[in-house]
């Protein structure tokens, strides 16, 4: 399954090494709506293969290192891939139940040992690519003061060293025993005769019986994560002790990081050389994903909560990106923009909430999406996230094309093209934000909008509820009454 070698590179008198992978077999976990996102990650950024995605799951080969693979930003957890069969139905018997699971869910041994190799190989990969960006994060801070002889006091490892550890490390993944604990979760059929935590104890005595491992429930060396429903049996282990999906970078958590990468990965257009606002960016979630992605955009975060806006500087100082991303308080009912100054806005609309005007989202989402459609430029993009509710009245704000060609036509007085082409737009460089005072005054009228042109709508779950990711181009400039 996997074929291990090092290679030591020599420069200034360190000595490096990796582990060269050949294809692994791995799979992630993902939230509802995300597993089409994550597909389309793990081919572009690790040119994977084999790539299949089921429900909360993908699975794919890649023979990227684990440190570029642990940087999929759609992704739960990351796993190793052990066993994936045809479901399996278990008899009600537990002494008949726990034959099916020796040879369904177990299986063979050898596959098991191998894994257990590859495993303790991609641990060791891991754990030296960990060491090397400690290694060079901690010589960046004392460059200024190393001096030539302070380095040539460094002893360099010889590739026979490097050699003889892997030899051993191998040596002991044949010889050891490992601990190990069962995390189980089944649906369909079996979960109506079975619960989890009774399934989890019959596979646990399984492994131990075939396998010879020892059960550990509190400190166990691996967990064994098995999933059994009516179109898969899943067997892996997964490679790192904390999700993907928690970012380092994040102090204060706010929306979940994969939705607010999702949010950034679903704009029609690469946003490097923009300039991209968010009108409401709480804690910062949104923007420091955006960040990530973009190292040439300049962003912009705004909110009326000093409280939020100083839990978004501590996550920008904590990821690096104070520099980049520009803070500023204000109420997205006036964003003191001009017309037309940025490329793009994201935004995360709270979710049922008394909102600062003290009036309910639904009755100030139309105000909010008048002054979002205000700064884009023709051509740029609105993305947002909103709640089933919000989703459906913001279907009713936005004229469809068939209204748009009537709106037109009866009124061509309220709607100005903008003779600027969109493939110039976007060559453009970054603009530099002209701070405007807008009017913003409450209307009796409803607000129709036919600038916005829907692209995509995309629907995730955000654990207790799910949410309607909104994809708009702004394709002309919207009058707007004052």
């Amino acid at each position: 399954m996997l074929l291990v070698f090092a290679i030591v590179l020599v420069h200034k008198n360190y000595f490096f090494f990796f582990f060269a992978v050949m294809m692994k077999h791995l799979y992630c976990t993902a939230g509802a709506g995300m597993e089409e996102l994550l597909a389309e990650e793990v081919q572009h950024k690790l040119c994977a293969t084999q790539v299949e995605q089921i429900s909360g799951r993908v699975f794919f080969c890649s023979n990227a290192d684990l440190y570029t693979v642990t940087q999929l930003k759609s992704a739960e957890r990351l796993f190793l891939l052990l066993r994936k069969t045809e479901p399996i139905s278990l008899p009600n018997n537990p002494a008949k139940a726990a034959a099916v699971i020796k040879q369904g869910v177990v299986g063979d041994l050898d596959i098991w040992k191998q894994t257990l190799l590859t495993w303790t190989a991609l641990q060791e990969e891991l754990q030296c690519s960990q060491q090397r960006g400690h290694k060079r994060r901690r010589e960046e801070d004392e460059e200024e003061s190393l001096t030539v002889a302070d380095e040539s006091t460094h002893t360099p490892t010889s590739s026979t060293d490097l050699l003889k550890r892997q030899n051993e490390i191998n040596k002991e993944s044949h010889e050891q025993t490992p601990s190990f604990r069962v995390s189980c979760r089944c649906s369909g059929v079996i979960a109506r005769s079975y619960t989890s935590q009774r399934l989890g104890r019959i596979i646990g005595m399984a492994i131990k019986e075939h396998l010879g491992w020892k059960v550990d429930l509190k400190e166990p060396v691996l967990e064994v994560n098995v999933y059994l429903s009516d179109d898969h049996c899943v067997v892996g282990i997964p490679l790192l002790k904390h999700p993907l999906a928690s970012r380092s970078y994040m102090k204060h958590n706010g929306l979940r990081s994969t939705i607010a990468w999702a949010m950034t990965s679903l704009c029609p257009k690469q946003l490097n050389d923009c300039v991209i606002l968010d009108p409401m960016c709480g804690v910062g979630a949104v923007l420091l994903e955006a960040a990530q992605e973009y190292s040439n955009a300049v962003f912009l975060g705004m909110d009326t909560d000093t409280s939020q806006l100083q839990k978004a500087a501590e996550n920008l100082k904590a990821s690096g990106m104070e520099g980049r991303v520009q803070l500023l308080r204000s109420s997205a009912m006036e964003i003191p923009l001009a017309d037309g100054a940025v490329d793009a806005v994201l935004c995360d609309v709270p979710f049922g909430r008394k909102f600062s005007c003290s009036s309910d989202m639904p009755t100030a989402l139309p105000r909010l999406l008048r002054e979002m459609e205000r700064v884009i430029r023709v051509g740029g993009h609105l993305v947002l996230l909103l709640s089933l509710q919000l989703s459906a009245q913001l279907k009713k704000t936005i004229c469809t094309h068939k209204n748009n060609q009537h709106l037109n036509s009866s009124d061509t007085n309220n709607v100005h093209t903008d003779p600027s082409n969109t493939q110039n737009e976007s060559k453009d460089t970054p603009k530099t934000l002209t701070f405007h005072k807008s009017s913003s005054e409450t209307s009796n009228t409803p607000l129709l909008f036919s600038s916005l042109q829907a692209q995509r709508t995309h629907r995730v779950s955000l654990g207790s509820t799910d949410a309607f990711i909104h994809i708009y181009t702004k394709i002309q400039t919207q009058a707007h009454s004052h």
